[in-house]
C-alpha cells in the first residue's frame, strides 16, 4: 500500500481520482459499484509487483502507443506502475546486448506475465531479433510464463501482417503455440481492456472467462451493431451514402459506407477511446471489424458495403440482429446477409401487424 501511495503521490493523483479509476474498471468488468473498494484494496495489497515480459513481433507498435498515451491519470500510470515491466523494447532504457541479457534473466526466473504484441512470422528469416527468429523467442518465453496475453489483432489472429498473400506465414500467438492464451483483439487494443484483465486477476486470483475465440467474454460479448447509437437509423432505413453529406452530418447509419458492426463484438460503444471521448462510429467512419478473427481480409474492402445484404426499409425491428443471427447460426461475415435480412423481415412483419398500409 505504501508503494502505491508513493506512486499516486509522484503522479499527482489524489485518492478521489484513483477511486474513480477503480469505478471505471468495475464498469469494464461488469461489476457493481460495490466492488470499487475491493478493486482498490486488491491493487493496494500487491506485495510483489508481477513481472511482465512484453515482446514485439510483426506489428506497428500501435497497441503500445494506445496504452502509454492514455489520458492522465491513465490506466498505465496507475496499474502498469505496480507491474514490473522487465522487458519492453519500446520503453526500456537498455538496448542491444544489454536488453537481451535482461530478457534472458527474466526467462531464467520464470513465472512472469508474457504480453505479445504483433503476429508471429512462421517462415525462417522473415522476422528476427538479435539474430534469432521471433518464433524461437516466443517458444522460449512462453514455456516459462505464468500467463500469456496476445495484445492486439496482430497478436491474436495475425491482423494486417497476416493479410493476403502473407509471405511470412504470420499467425496469431495462440495458433502458433497451440495452447490457450488470453486474446485481447483490436487495432489498436483499448488500454482499459488490458488493465481490466490484470485487475481481475489481482481481485479474484484467476483469469477472465473466455469466449470461443479466446477473448474475455465480459469485454467481447457485446455486439457493436446492437449497441450502436446509430442503430435506430439502421432500423429506419436511413443511411449515409457519401462522406460529408447531410446524412453524415446528421449521424445516420454508416452500414452502406462499409461499417462492419453487425458482425463485430466488443464494448467499444461503452468504453470508447481517448478518455471516453469517441470511437470509430462516433467519429463518423464506421466499424472495420478489427476485433474479429480473419480481419482485415474477411472484412475487405473496408469502405464497401457487404454484398447481398437486405436493407431494412421499415421501422420497428423487434428482435436484435444479434439474437436473430444466433438463432440462424450466423457466425461469419458471409452470413451477414441472412442476419440482416432476418432483421428486415422482423421489422416488416411487425409493421404489417400494426399498420397494414405500411410505410414505403
Amino acid at each position: 500500500m505504501a508503494e502505491l501511495d508513493n506512486v499516486l503521490f509522484l503522479k499527482n493523483i489524489d485518492r478521489r481520482r484513483f477511486l474513480k479509476f477503480c469505478g471505471e474498471i468495475a464498469a469494464v468488468l461488469g461489476l457493481s459499484q460495490t466492488f470499487i473498494p475491493k478493486i482498490a484494496t486488491a491493487i493496494e495489497r500487491v506485495s510483489k509487483r508481477p513481472s511482465v515480459v512484453w515482446l514485439h513481433f510483426a506489428s506497428d507498435t500501435g497497441c503500445t502507443e494506445s496504452v502509454i498515451k492514455a489520458t492522465h491519470p491513465s490506466a498505465s500510470e496507475i496499474v502498469l506502475d505496480i507491474l514490473s515491466i522487465d522487458y519492453h523494447e519500446t520503453i526500456m532504457a537498455a538496448a542491444g546486448e544489454q536488453s537481451e541479457e535482461i530478457l534472458k534473466k527474466s526467462i531464467n526466473e520464470g513465472g512472469y506475465i508474457l504480453i505479445v504484441e504483433g503476429g508471429v512470422p512462421t517462415k525462417p528469416g522473415y522476422g528476427r531479433i538479435g539474430r534469432r527468429d521471433m518464433m524461437d523467442i516466443l517458444r522460449e518465453t512462453a514455456d516459462k510464463s505464468a500467463a500469456i496475453i496476445a495484445l492486439g489483432s496482430c497478436a491474436t489472429y495475425g491482423g494486417v501482417p497476416a493479410a493476403r498473400p502473407n509471405p511470412a506465414g504470420i499467425k496469431g500467438v495462440g495458433e502458433f503455440l497451440q495452447r490457450p492464451v488470453i486474446n485481447l483483439s483490436g487495432c489498436p487494443v483499448n488500454p482499459d481492456w488490458l488493465v481490466a484483465t490484470v485487475v481481475h486477476h489481482l481481485l479474484f486470483g484467476k483469469l477472465l472467462e473466455l469466449d470461443k475465440h479466446g477473448r474475455p467474454k465480459i469485454i467481447y460479448g457485446m455486439n457493436i451493431h446492437d449497441n450502436c447509437p446509430r442503430r435506430a437509423s439502421f432500423d429506419a432505413g436511413k443511411f449515409v451514402e457519401e462522406f460529408g453529406s447531410e446524412e453524415a452530418m446528421k449521424g445516420e447509419c454508416l452500414y452502406k459506407m462499409g461499417c462492419k458492426g453487425p458482425n463485430t463484438y466488443a464494448n467499444c460503444p461503452l468504453i470508447r477511446w481517448n478518455d471516453k471521448i469517441s470511437w470509430c462510429v462516433q467519429s463518423g467512419y464506421g466499424c472495420t471489424g478489427c476485433t474479429e478473427p480473419g480481419w482485415p481480409d474477411a472484412f475487405s474492402p473496408m469502405r464497401a458495403a457487404l454484398p447481398g445484404v437486405a436493407i431494412p426499409m421499415f421501422k420497428g425491428v423487434e428482435n436484435t440482429a444479434d439474437k436473430v443471427g444466433a438463432a440462424l447460426g450466423v457466425a461469419t461475415v458471409a452470413g451477414i446477409g441472412i442476419h440482416l435480412a432476418a432483421s428486415a423481415m422482423k421489422g416488416r412483419t411487425k409493421k404489417g401487424k400494426e399498420d397494414k398500409g405500411g410505410e414505403g
